[in-house]
């Protein structure tokens, strides 16, 4: 499993390396806000329809196989970035990545999975999310460490570093085992989707909360970087690199705290908590601070940990063991979801409004999803409670 869960963490850094690199790309490349988002928002537009039809066929072609090829097209992706001179190689590269971690994540959890017994199930999907969410927060920071500190070739050389690492996953993947098919995946039988007996809950508790996570996270790492630069006047290119650490790799490790215990009680908590760190942020803009904007990124570090944490928790709990891995699939479907249509909107918007009016739009309605979630807890927590009853039960007969 810590082979496995390397893989994923080089691959969850490698997919989020970029965004710190924004502001150069703009100045090198003459590239507007709108033109930043849809290069934010490229990478997702290629990953969904991968991560779809990898969370469909990819037992069928063999899951190691098709981490091996998410991998190396990660590998042609950073080489593009490495070697761009052009804004066409710069969305080629994008698209690439997400076409990379599109596959990776259709295999990558149903491959941990098949290593972990029945009892571990549960601490492998923790772990893979601990995983993922600090990666993505732990590449940003990289990048943005070597631009502006290794100022030759700012653009470039943290794809050196990028290469080597996703080299060192090639060697890895190779060390694991081929995981034997099951009679449904000789079938090619399809392995996305939820059970018409969760369906509900699991769009309203997991599906939700994750897309609404990922829509106000994505104003970060979109745009932060041109933020930092463009409203509060600071030049140095680390800053939105040790944000996305913050927000990201913070969140993760914020998982740890014990309390509040109860999930749906954290599911909430969390919401809350990303909201006000969501305007906090928007009131650094209005303010000029930078103080501010620290503040808001940790307090979306909490509420993103929780969120994160407690939405894959029930995207893992609700359903039977033999189909966790296609809710799964289905779950980081919801949460790339957040990553186009509202950022895309968010990039035209501040071409037209200004950066800190379209920040306030897209929060805005973020809250009115955040509060439906609240107001459908409380229905969901006695549900959820007897549900737990009936799973105690039903492995006490066994």
């Amino acid at each position: 499993m810590k082979r496995m869960l390397s893989i994923i963490l080089i691959m969850s850094l490698v997919a989020t390396a970029v965004s710190p690199l924004f502001p150069l790309y703009r100045l090198r490349y003459g590239l507007n806000s709108l033109e930043l988002s849809l290069l934010f928002v490229s990478y997702a537009v290629v990953l969904l329809p991968v991560l779809l039809i990898t969370g469909a066929r990819g037992a069928f072609w063999g899951l190691k196989k098709v981490i091996r090829l998410a991998i190396w097209l990660a590998v042609v992706s950073s080489i593009l970035f490495l070697a761009n001179n052009a804004p066409w190689m710069l969305y080629a590269a994008r698209m690439l990545e997400g076409a990379a971690y599109g596959l990776f994540t259709g295999a990558a959890v149903p491959y941990l999975l098949r290593f972990a017994s029945q009892g571990l199930s549960a601490r492998a999907i923790l772990l893979s999310g601990i995983t993922i969410s600090f990666g993505f927060g732990l590449g940003p920071a990289i990048s943005g460490l070597i631009t502006e500190y290794m100022p030759a070739f700012p653009s470039r050389t943290p794809y050196l570093l990028f290469i080597f690492l996703l080299l060192i996953s090639a060697a890895l993947i190779e060390t694991l085992p081929n995981k034997k098919q099951t009679e449904d995946d000789a079938r090619g039988k399809i392995s996305i989707g939820v059970p018409a007996g969760m369906s509900r809950h699991f769009w309203l508790m997991a599906a939700l909360p994750v897309f609404t996570l990922f829509t106000i996270n994505g104003i970060v790492l979109s745009l932060i970087p041109t933020f930092v630069v463009s409203v509060l006047k600071s030049t140095d290119l680390s800053i939105s690199g040790l944000l996305a650490l913050l927000l990201l790799g913070g969140g993760a490790l914020l998982q740890l705290l014990p309390l509040p215990s109860h999930p749906v009680i954290r599911l909430r908590a969390g919401l809350v908590i990303l909201a006000a760190g969501a305007w906090t942020v928007v009131l650094s803009g209005q303010e000029s601070s930078l103080l501010l904007l620290w503040i808001g990124v940790a307090l979306q570090a909490l509420g993103t940990g929780w969120v994160f944490q407690v939405s894959l928790r029930l995207a893992g709990e609700l359903p039977e063991a033999k189909d966790r891995p296609r809710v799964i699939t289905t779950y980081y479907l919801a949460a790339y979801s957040g990553f186009i249509v509202p950022i895309a909107g968010l990039g035209l918007l501040s071409n037209v409004f200004g950066m800190t009016k379209a920040m306030v739009v897209l929060d805005a309605a973020s809250m009115l999803l955040i509060l439906f979630t609240i107001v459908y807890s409380y229905y969901f927590k006695r549900e959820y409670e007897t549900l737990k009853d009936v799973r105690i039960t039903a492995a006490t007969l066994d």
